[in-house]
């Protein structure tokens, strides 16, 4: 199954930046206590990379990406480290050729229709909308997305969106899945709130569960 469709039968993809790579496997066993064996861990930090390493080589089974990957030396680290797939807030064409060349999945982010045609001009199956609820929220998206329904091109709508608001997102049939950086913070991160992240993790999961049943 192509990856992007995995994520998407999760609904969610907590978004995370990690500043201690030993915090990884505690993390990652957290969020798959919680039933979300997904991650994004974002190149915001120094530790990404071995973050990434570590839960790969420990953890193969869980559906890990690199985020904020803004550079062609970030699209190889996420590589060689393992990640599964790869996501950007901002779209560059020859970091789109490198990842295909690496064959590495990558969802870049759009925030205009123009952007959005220079995603599917080079091939991409899901976007990063980005940022979400400042940009417009989901109206602004629904109304991007309008015209281009008929590619099945697929969003990632990440910035602002909340355990609150998730259901305005999994409303928009174009949204696979919604980007979550409320699950695990930085701070419940550093102070090995695991329970916590565990919980967010759960409610995250049945929440989408309730919303796709309505």
């Amino acid at each position: 199954m192509d990856i992007f469709e995995t994520l998407s039968g999760y609904g969610v993809v907590p978004v995370i930046a990690i500043d201690d790579a030993k915090d990884a496997l505690p993390l990652a066993d957290a969020l798959i206590a919680g039933g979300l064996p997904v991650a994004e861990i974002t190149f915001r930090t120094d530790a990404a990379r071995a973050a990434i390493a570590a839960i790969a080589k420990a953890r193969p089974d869980m559906y890990l990406g690199a985020g904020t990957v803004i550079t062609e030396e970030q699209v190889n680290a996420a590589s060689d480290a393992g990640a599964k797939f790869a996501l950007s807030p901002g779209i560059d064409a020859d970091i789109l050729a490198h990842a295909k060349r690496r064959g590495l999945p990558f969802a870049p982010g759009i925030m205009t229709p123009s952007e959005l045609q220079l995603a599917l001009k080079a091939g991409c199956r899901m976007v990063k909308f980005f940022p979400a609820t400042p940009a417009g929220g989901p109206n602004m998206l629904k109304n991007i997305a309008a015209p281009y329904k008929h590619t099945g091109i697929g969003f990632n709508p990440t910035g602002g969106v909340s355990l609150s608001n998730l259901g305005d997102w999994l409303a928009l049939g174009e949204v696979r899945a919604v980007g979550g950086t409320w699950i695990a913070t930085k701070a419940d991160i550093a102070a090995g709130n695991w329970n916590t992240i565990t919980e967010n993790a759960r409610a995250a999961v049945a929440s989408v569960k309730e919303l796709r049943k309505a």
